[in-house]
């Protein structure tokens, strides 16, 4: 079973159009959990993000018997990398994704709802990838691709190849 968890303030209505993407692309029950996650504690002022690792360990501890994904709207990062669109334990427990440069808004152009949801589904589905054992791979189109820029997340399907697939239902 996979759950979602609001980090700042999601709005439910796209967590509940990600849990449904998620059910579809995993064939496993997806659901939002009511409570929400307050990422101060992982504020660095000096960089004026948060530190990604830091909210995932949280997440790994509240998963319990299921993978916990945390959908964040605050900009995150890694120590080696200026920014991360998600973080997750290969094999573990958590994932988490952030919405903030996934927002067309933050790029300077017009909010773009449909676009923001396809690209929210995207990186779940590539963070989630990696709690199910799955590292990077070399076809563009999965969502399991590597991804450091916008454009490539664009460039990437909402269906794992063939490979993939195969690795996420072998899977426990």
């Amino acid at each position: 079973m996979i759950h979602l968890v609001g980090i700042g303030n999601p709005p439910l209505a796209t967590l509940d159009s990600l849990s449904v993407r998620i059910a579809r692309a995993f064939r496993e029950s997806c659901h939002v959990r009511p409570e929400s996650i307050d990422p101060g504690f992982a504020f660095d002022p000096v960089r004026g993000q948060y530190h990604a690792t830091s909210l995932l360990r949280l997440l790994s501890e509240k998963a319990g018997d299921t993978r916990l994904v945390g959908v964040a709207t605050v900009d995150l990062y890694v120590p080696i990398f200026t920014f991360v669109f998600g973080e997750a334990q290969l094999g573990g427990p958590a994932a988490l994704i952030s919405t903030f440069r996934l927002r067309q808004e933050y790029y300077g152009l017009p909010p773009d709802p449909d676009l923001l949801l396809e690209r929210i589904a995207k990186e779940a589905m590539h963070e989630l990838g990696h709690t199910h054992g799955l590292r990077h791979c070399h076809d563009w189109s999965c969502p399991m691709a590597s991804t450091t820029a916008i454009e490539r997340l664009d460039l990437k399907g909402q269906r794992f190849c063939e490979t993939c697939r195969g690795k996420i239902a072998a899977a426990p």
